[in-house]
C-alpha cells in the first residue's frame, strides 16, 4: 500500500470529540519520546505532519489524520514521561482509557517501543490491559538503527520473551528504524491487509 495523501483532521481530548465519520482506525501508542511522531512523518513521508518536539510528553490530545481519504491513523497521547505531574500522568491515563474503551472503529493498536530499552512495567501492564479488553494490538520496535544485527535480534526476541513471561501472550513485532526508514513496508502492509 502506498499513502498518496495525508491531511490532519482534527485534536479531540475525550472519545466523543473524535471524528464521526466512521473508518476504520490505526491507533499508534507509546512512551514518551519513543519516537511516534518521527515513526508517523516516515509512514506518510510527510515530514511535517506530526509535530517533533525535544519535550517528551508533549501529545496531550487524541490526534485523527485521514489517510487515502479511506482510514484514520490515530496518534495517542504518549505515557510514562517521568516529569509529569501525577495530575497530568492522570489526564494522560484517562484519555487513553476513554479512547479505548468508547472508539469501536479501532481495527489494530500498535504499541511503540525502544528496541534499546529492557522491558518496562508501564508497558507490559499496558499491553497487558489491551489483552484483557480484546484490543488487537502489535509491537513496533523503533530505534532499530541505533543497534547492530545481532543486537536488535537479541533485543526484540528477548522482549517477546518477557511478555511471555509475565502475560502469556506473544505479540507479533516489527522492527522499525524512522530515520532508515526500515518496517515502512510491513507497518503499511499490515494496515492495507486489514483495511
Amino acid at each position: 500500500m502506498e499513502i498518496k495523501s495525508s491531511v490532519f483532521i482534527k485534536s479531540s481530548t475525550t472519545a466523543k470529540d473524535c471524528p464521526s465519520k466512521e473508518l476504520t482506525e490505526f491507533a499508534f501508542i507509546g512512551r514518551s519520546n519513543v519516537g511516534k511522531s518521527s515513526l508517523i512523518n516516515m509512514l506518510t513521508q510527510n515530514k511535517k505532519l506530526a509535530k517533533i518536539s525535544g519535550t517528551p510528553g508533549k501529545t496531550l490530545l487524541i490526534n485523527h489524520f485521514l489517510i487515502n481519504n479511506n482510514w484514520f491513523l490515530v496518534d495517542l497521547p504518549g505515557y510514562g514521561y517521568a516529569k509529569t505531574s501525577k495530575k497530568e500522568k492522570k489526564k494522560i491515563e484517562n484519555i487513553i482509557i476513554d479512547y479505548f474503551t468508547n472508539r469501536p472503529s479501532i481495527t489494530l493498536t500498535f504499541v511503540l517501543i525502544d528496541i534499546r530499552l529492557d522491558p518496562q512495567k508501564i508497558d507490559i501492564e499496558f499491553m497487558n490491559w489491551l489483552h484483557e479488553n480484546n484490543i488487537l494490538f502489535k509491537i513496533i520496535f523503533t530505534k532499530s538503527d541505533k543497534l547492530n544485527k545481532s543486537e536488535k535480534e537479541s533485543k526484540a526476541g528477548n522482549y517477546i520473551i518477557e511478555i511471555i513471561n509475565s502475560i502469556k501472550i506473544s505479540p507479533d513485532c516489527i522492527v522499525s528504524s524512522s530515520k532508515d526508514k526500515i518496517g515502512r513496508k510491513e507497518i503499511l502492509n499490515e494496515i492495507h491487509d486489514l483495511n
